[in-house]
């Protein structure tokens, strides 16, 4: 008789074909509202699924959203509404290998990149001369963090002006050997796309000095049950590092998602914050 764990292998290996060639799973109708509700432009010839609405009368305040890992602008779904009640402008993308935008295979994913199609969005939305608040999660922390360098050193011509930028954060002071987000399918997809944490810590003094020498005005929204930014270590660490920064913690209970979690309370932080200038 053949050992237990040959039988198991020799089972496992058709389940597992089997299980690779599943197709996706259909769009919620969620899902399906949220797309038929943007649009795409075109950078470098990949497509960049984006959502523009427009809101309050009489403001002329515009907000770009820009989401995590391994997530999309649904991200903001909860709190959309709440935000075009506030905002001229309300706008969120897809970096390029998440949601509805492209994912070429292969292809070098980096920062960079992310930051420079936020550039080209806002010019393809003729807004590179307005002002622009930025909000941004986890991986969009590091994309928000690169837009606030190339400000500070002048090119300013591609952004504009950066008015004030709020971040739900991911551990942007940490250097992380690991990631803790969900494995996909496809291997060397996962390679590419995770080199943004490599990037991380290479280009630390850059990003993290970004946020340290900024005059943008800074706000943290934190959740304290973060299993990414523990708590309290991680905030200690980012009031000694960026004193001039304002916080807002919210309920015990909330974790990485705030915008998702508790949307009123991440809400009302965030407008809390723009409305103090």
């Amino acid at each position: 008789m053949k050992e237990w764990w040959v039988q198991v292998g020799l089972l496992s290996v058709p389940l597992l074909a089997v299980y690779l060639h599943i197709p996706p799973p259909k769009l919620s109708p969620a899902l399906l509202s949220w797309r038929s509700s943007g649009g795409y432009f075109t950078y470098k010839d990949q497509n960049i699924f984006y959502r523009d609405s427009t809101g309050a009368v009489g403001s002329s305040d515009i907000v770009v959203l820009l989401h995590g890992f391994p997530t999309s602008s649904y991200d903001w779904c909860k709190i959309w509404e709440g935000l075009t009640q506030r905002f001229h402008r309300v706008i969120a993308l897809d970096f390029v290998g998440f949601g509805f935008s492209d994912k070429p295979r292969p292809h070098h994913y980096s920062i960079f990149e992310q930051a420079s199609i936020v550039e080209g969005l806002v010019r393809h939305l003729g807004l590179h001369h307005q002002r622009i608040n930025l909000l941004s999660h986890d991986y969009g922390d590091t994309v928000a963090q690169e837009l606030l360098h190339r400000w500070s050193v002048g090119c300013r011509f591609h952004l504009g002006l950066i008015a004030q930028a709020c971040i739900a954060l991911r551990a942007i002071f940490r250097l992380c050997s690991t990631s803790r987000h969900r494995p996909l399918r496809n291997k060397k997809f996962l390679f590419s796309i995770l080199q943004y944490i490599n990037q991380r810590k290479k280009h630390r003094d850059r990003w993290v000095g970004a946020l340290m020498s900024t005059s943008v005005p800074l706000h943290l929204i934190y959740g304290p049950l973060d299993p990414v930014n523990p708590h309290p270590e991680f905030l200690q660490l980012y009031k000694k590092v960026l004193p001039m920064s304002t916080v807002s913690v919210l309920d015990d209970h909330i974790s990485h998602y705030p915008q998702l979690e508790d949307p009123t309370g991440f809400l009302n932080a965030y407008l809390n914050f723009i409305n103090s200038f």
